[in-house]
């Protein structure tokens, strides 16, 4: 298992400018000593090619392996269709050289529907194929993949081997199994902030689940608290031994 961050846990860092996108690959790769990055895309400044080499060729320099993007999907609209989106954000993730796009479901208590989610998602499955980058879908509480179950009802509605998991095991509430999902699961997730007061227990059981997995394991802190996401990187490698 390979360790990563988001630039997501370092957001309010990089919207105030106190921190640039190159720079927190620097730190991922000298202070936390890291193997791979993921990106935000509410984190880019801009997402032209160039700016996308640029990344791209520090985070080789750096040693660091683009774990992938995460870009959330939304309910398509006449202002931003769904589809459009797929296509910027998923050729952004080819640019980078990001082998997965990371999406989350909208929240179960809105007003799409279903069937809403699987037409958008087999949309993206289809433009990611296209990419050859690889559509994922992360669990989170209150949406509409929040188990094991919303996650594979998922798959198999959308029936495309284009879309597969990114898997929070901590966001389980209540726990469960992940065995069944582990197999077509390529990312995986834990945010320090969502199980804080837990967090420890929590870890330990997140790594013994994840123990035959061979993928990223991306460590995040929603609440951009640098000093937690640093001490759980270095909980999880005493961990992992």
């Amino acid at each position: 298992m390979k360790l990563a961050s988001s630039s997501a846990s370092y957001r309010s860092a990089i919207a105030a400018g106190r921190l640039t996108q190159l720079e927190w690959l620097d730190l991922c790769a000298s202070d936390l000593a890291l193997d791979g990055v993921l990106f935000d895309a509410t984190d880019f400044p801009r997402t032209d090619a160039d700016y996308a080499a640029q990344l791209k060729k520090m985070a080789t320099d750096l040693g660091l392996t683009v774990a992938g993007l995460v870009c959330n999907i939304t309910v398509e609209s006449d202002e931003i269709p769904a589809n459009a989106a797929a296509e910027h954000w998923i050729a952004v993730a080819w640019e980078l050289g990001a082998p997965v796009v990371v999406t989350k479901a909208w929240d179960a208590a809105g007003s799409s529907d279903w069937n809403t989610l699987v037409a958008v998602n087999k949309g993206w499955a289809a433009e990611a194929k296209r990419r050859n980058v690889t559509l994922t879908v992360r669990n989170a509480a209150a949406t509409l993949c929040a188990s094991v179950a919303d996650l594979k009802r998922l798959a198999k509605d959308v029936d495309s081997s284009w879309l597969r998991f990114a898997l929070d095991i901590a966001a389980l509430d209540p726990p469960e199994s992940v065995a069944d999902i582990l197999p077509k699961t390529v990312i995986a997730l834990h945010d320090c902030e969502a199980v804080k007061g837990r967090s420890d227990e929590r870890l330990r059981q997140t790594v013994e689940q994840l123990e035959p997995f061979r993928g990223f394991f991306v460590i995040d802190d929603a609440a951009g608290d640098e000093a937690t996401l640093a001490s759980t990187v270095l909980t999880v490698r005493a961990l992992i031994g």
